[in-house]
């Protein structure tokens, strides 16, 4: 069984746990105010392993399982036994690293909690991008356009929505996975960013 699917199935059970606990979840999830006032860190790693309801869990572990089975597997080929410590190590700063910046931001909010494994996926999702710029990613199994334009759009929108403070969706955590993603693989693999454009280059429209 692939890290993916280990991954996969512990968040899935985790959060189905926390859907009959909202003490759980409360316990659980980034609350900004209860880590810098009582030290509980543990939430920066914690609330990537419970979601809010099913289509918030369904959408992260799909993404989860695409382009982390890509990742899972480029990663082991290149760096063998390794890899598999590269892979979680990307998955799960991912989730450390994108809280950061909802933690300084919301330190002093005390009705603010976010939840969620977007950092980590987003991280994944952008890693891959960079790898595979041209590869096609499918919005809802409909649309599909080149991951570098899909990676630009969304970078866009997660800048914009993150900017407007508004909805539940934490959008910073969106968009800083995803570019400790991309810098996760820049130093992992230097030959990515010359390669990344390489591939830009021979993209033609039609």
């Amino acid at each position: 069984m692939s890290l993916t699917l280990i991954l996969i199935i512990i968040t899935a059970g985790i959060s189905w746990y926390g859907f009959q606990n909202p003490s759980f979840l409360d316990k659980w999830a980034m609350n900004p105010v209860r880590v810098a006032s009582k030290n509980e860190y543990y939430r920066f790693i914690t609330s990537g392993f419970i979601h809010a309801d099913f289509g918030h869990l369904i959408f992260n572990m799909f993404s989860l399982y695409f382009f982390g089975e890509a990742m899972e597997m480029f990663l082991n080929s290149i760096f063998g036994p390794t890899g598999t410590i590269y892979y979680l190590a990307l998955y799960l700063l991912g989730i450390v690293v994108s809280d950061i910046p909802t933690f300084l931001k919301h330190r002093t909010n005390s009705r603010y909690l976010s939840l969620g494994a977007s950092g980590g996926v987003a991280s994944l999702l952008f890693a891959f991008i960079l790898l595979a710029p041209l590869q096609k990613v499918c919005l809802y199994f409909a649309i599909c356009i080149p991951g570098f334009i899909f990676g630009a759009i969304y970078m866009l929108y997660s800048f914009y929505e993150s900017r407007k403070s508004g909805g539940y969706i934490n959008h910073d955590a969106h968009l800083y996975g995803a570019l400790f993603g991309i810098v996760f693989m820049a130093l992992l693999l230097p030959a990515s960013i010359p390669n990344f454009f390489d591939q830009i280059a021979t993209w033609r429209l039609f």
